[in-house]
């Protein structure tokens, strides 16, 4: 329930998956954040309560619980940047794409420019891509690897997710226009 601007960082988020082209929308909770359960139902969101294991392991647990067959797209909450427009491009590539699965990334030279050192980083045909944190996943085959498209977007929605401190300032100051 971090606060971006006087609203929980969370929110940014969650607006732009009503603004898109979406059916439902869950929020994967556990135990240890009881406040973002609260704020979730009181938003009318179906909170799914996980074991709280770790990221993968509780996605798989909320996917399974939520009998989601079908492919559905997986966001962090940690991306307050993202509009509903930008998730319904990412929705439009994948439904032109052969494969099972999708994945966002960045370019590292953006990370770069905005003077951030991300967590991950892969080389994927020669270049450096960073992972953004925006998914699509069968849902029926959520235990299996599934073969994934890589979407390379040099999308500051998609590069700046909030993990520290000075993450959350550099948001701030995006959202100001006092960095573009």
């Amino acid at each position: 329930m971090a606060r971006l601007l006087g609203k929980p960082l969370i929110d940014y988020v969650v607006t732009a998956l009503e603004d898109a082209s979406l059916e439902r929308i869950f929020v994967a909770t556990t135990e240890s954040v009881p406040c973002t359960k609260r704020w979730a139902e009181e938003r009318g969101l179906k909170a799914m309560d996980s074991p709280g294991i770790g990221y993968i392991s509780d996605m798989v647990w909320a996917v399974e619980q939520a009998g989601i067959r079908e492919p559905l797209l997986i966001v962090m909450a940690d991306l307050p940047l993202i509009t509903g427009e930008l998730i319904d491009d990412i929705i439009a590539v994948y439904e032109r794409r052969p494969e099972p699965a999708l994945s966002t990334h960045t370019p590292l030279s953006l990370h770069r420019r905005l003077g951030r050192r991300p967590d991950s980083l892969f080389n994927y045909h020669g270049e450096l891509i960073v992972p953004a944190g925006v998914n699509i996943l069968e849902g029926g085959s959520i235990r299996q690897e599934q073969e994934d498209y890589h979407l390379i977007l040099e999308r500051l929605e998609l590069a700046v997710n909030v993990n520290l401190a000075e993450d959350l300032k550099l948001v701030e100051k995006i959202m100001l226009g006092e960095v573009a």
